[in-house]
């Protein structure tokens, strides 16, 4: 249950001193505890070596309406879990509260609980300090825009002429084809004409591009690669990307390459290699099953995708070995990219009693840093409870379809549409907030912060519905999931199109060609008034610390409302958020110390209602409304020197 007068920690800076530490760092952590919780001490778990250890901790500041207390913990293992005990004290043995209470990151609880969703703190090398600030923008290359060049002399948004013998020639505008099999209708969008159309981007103030494959392929959308030594020569080749590459680094934009290190394409050279010598070094890079090792294992079963064997050492040596290799090869100034997301990397390295995922993402990692000097960010594609996946010392996040895409579908796709997602047999259910609220912070509190911060936040992608077909008729509802996704925790990524109102219903019909010509047309294809949401959103979160580095505090969420607290050392940013309208719901002033001094920051947003018990929030209709005042918290008291470590 969401309940804003429970005590509250979370691993942002405003509760963890340290987030970057070294092994054997002694960090220090704090709780923010209401007064009428009832607790009168507080003791911190940890769990060395898998044995538990308490340290209490010791109250530092007593504000109005809550105490602070402050404890250390010693990072003595490359993950150190911790919970809170909270103990009730003397009203609470009295009958006035519980003398026993976990706190742990999904809330807390009466009784024992597992360590699946305990505070974690990672040792391993952070990931780079320019990501959690970041904005993506996806791009699908076929589907996004033309060069000149590229274009058919005469006709204009014709088919092109020049594409290979298994594409199907498309002129801009015409209707996509659904074929969920292997796409073959190509549209003709290059990387040049990516670059020709960079200044969008830096107008919606976006900083980094995400490009799904662009390695040749049979396919539009290139995850069947025939190669990883070259660019498509459709897109433009090897040229075209790094002329994109240093166009976007002129603008201050990074781009961010996509790898299947799941499976290739039938057609890439070391799978014809493999089929020509089965018993040879190609062959070892398959998953071969069955009887004699005789049958070929690919993705799901689609014959187009034979599985990579990450059992063998060549292959993964060949993927991320030297500066040659697959992932370091394309990465840097000048190499095309300068981060990676990996598809399917839930699977990558699992076929039944084979599981080396982590030794993927290990190395991939490993490739990644040394090809960027740590700052290329490595983000995996992850559809569900990704808790086995991301402990700091590989991905440095997931796309976060579990945790905040799926939610966010609940509570705002139309009533009268149902979408399925990703496989799923049955349509998402319509949800009241506070089961969304629930869902997110269960799925938030099984990894560490860091982790989470570093995931993707997406409303849809390439492979799902548009959330302007998710939503139905209500251009509104658009916003409001704008709203959300650029105002909580993570790496927000917006796909190419939504900021102007694209529709689509799942996959190819999502990847509908930017309809550039309708811009300025008003012939309701591109909506400039979503467009301008969108950038003014993205400069409030480039602006705000609460937003983009602050913590995640619920105070309410029911029905058709939420509302969060973004904290950060330097500002904390209130964000009320409704899919429809509602009559007022007040947070009491307790919750909201510094509220009288908030400063509305978007559009629409009102002032603030401060009354003497509380702060009231409405809403006419569906909205996104943000306040944000200078935060006033205890500093961080030093470190008792009669703190001993861990045990």
């Amino acid at each position: 249950m969401i309940t804003a007068e429970s005590p509250h920690h979370d691993g942002s800076p405003l509760y963890v001193s340290d987030q970057r530490p070294a092994t054997g760092a002694v960090v220090s952590v704090r709780v923010r505890v209401p007064r009428g919780s009832g607790v009168g001490a507080v003791h911190v778990r940890t769990t060395p070596d898998g044995e538990q250890f308490f340290t209490d901790a010791r109250l530092v500041s007593r504000e109005e309406h809550e105490d602070w207390w402050q404890a250390e913990i010693t990072c003595h293992n490359p993950v150190t879990n911790y919970r809170f005990l909270l103990e009730g004290g003397e009203e609470a043995a009295d009958g006035g509260g519980q003398a026993y209470r976990w706190l742990n990151g999904d809330g807390v609880h009466p009784r024992d609980v597992p360590d699946t969703s305990d505070f974690r703190i990672t040792t391993h090398p952070a990931p780079p300090a320019w990501a959690q600030r970041a904005v993506v923008y996806q791009v699908f290359p076929d589907r996004f825009a033309r060069d000149a060049g590229a274009e058919p002399v005469g006709d204009p948004g014709g088919p092109r002429t020049d594409l290979p013998d298994w594409a199907v020639p498309a002129r801009w505008d015409d209707t996509v084809v659904l074929d969920r099999g292997n796409p073959a209708q190509v549209f003709g969008g290059t990387l040049d004409g990516v670059r020709e159309r960079l200044d969008h981007l830096v107008g919606l103030g976006v900083d980094v591009l995400y490009l799904t494959p662009v390695f040749p392929a049979r396919s539009n959308h290139r995850y069947d690669a025939s190669t990883f030594e070259a660019v498509d020569p459709v897109l433009g080749g090897d040229a075209a990307l790094l002329r994109l590459q240093e166009a976007a680094h002129e603008r201050g934009i990074r781009v961010m390459g996509d790898i299947t290190t799941n499976h290739t394409g039938d057609a890439h050279e070391w799978y014809a290699a493999a089929r020509r010598d089965p018993d040879g070094e190609f062959g070892a890079w398959y998953v071969r099953d069955g009887e004699d090792r005789g049958r070929w294992v690919t993705w799901l079963g689609v014959e187009s995708l034979p599985k990579l064997d990450h059992a063998n050492a060549g292959l993964r040596a060949r993927l991320t070995e030297g500066p040659q290799s697959v992932i370091e090869r394309w990465l840097g100034e000048g190499g095309g990219f300068d981060s990676w997301r990996v598809d399917v990397a839930n699977m990558t390295g699992r076929y039944k009693g084979s599981d080396l995922t982590h030794v993927v993402a290990r190395e991939t990692r490993a490739a990644v840093d040394r090809a960027t000097g740590g700052q290329g960010l490595l983000v995996a594609e992850h559809t569900h409870d990704h808790s086995r996946d991301v402990d700091g010392d590989g991905w440095h996040g997931v796309m976060n379809y579990s945790g905040f895409t799926r939610p966010v579908w609940t509570w705002l796709r139309a009533p009268g549409f149902a979408p399925k997602f990703l496989g799923s047999p049955l349509p998402v259910p319509r949800l009241g907030a506070e089961l969304v609220a629930e869902t997110m912070r269960e799925f938030s509190s099984i990894v560490p912060w860091r982790s989470w911060v570093h995931s993707m936040t997406l409303v849809g992608s390439h492979d799902t519905t548009r959330i302007r077909t998710l939503v139905g008729e209500d251009v509104e509802q658009v916003k409001v999931a704008a709203g959300l996704l650029l105002t909580m925790p993570g790496i927000p990524m917006i796909t190419y199109g939504d900021e102007i109102g694209i529709p689509g219903d799942f996959g190819e019909d999502g990847r509908r060609p930017m309809p550039w010509d309708s811009q300025g047309a008003g012939d309701g294809r591109w909506d400039e008034d979503l467009a301008a949401h969108y950038r003014e959103l993205i400069a409030l979160r480039r602006d705000c610390p609460a937003l983009w580095g602050g913590g995640m505090r619920w105070l309410y969420a029911e029905g058709d409302v939420m509302v969060f607290l973004r904290e950060h050392p330097e500002q904390t940013a209130l964000v009320h958020v409704a899919r429809a309208a509602h009559d007022g719901v007040e947070i009491p002033t307790t919750q909201v110390a510094g509220a009288g001094a908030a400063q509305g920051r978007t559009p629409q947003t009102a002032g603030l209602d401060v009354t003497g018990s509380g702060v009231r929030l409405a809403a006419p209709g569906p909205t996104v409304q943000v306040w944000t005042w200078a935060t006033d918290a205890p500093a961080w008291e030093p470190v008792p020197e009669t703190y001993r470590g861990g045990w």
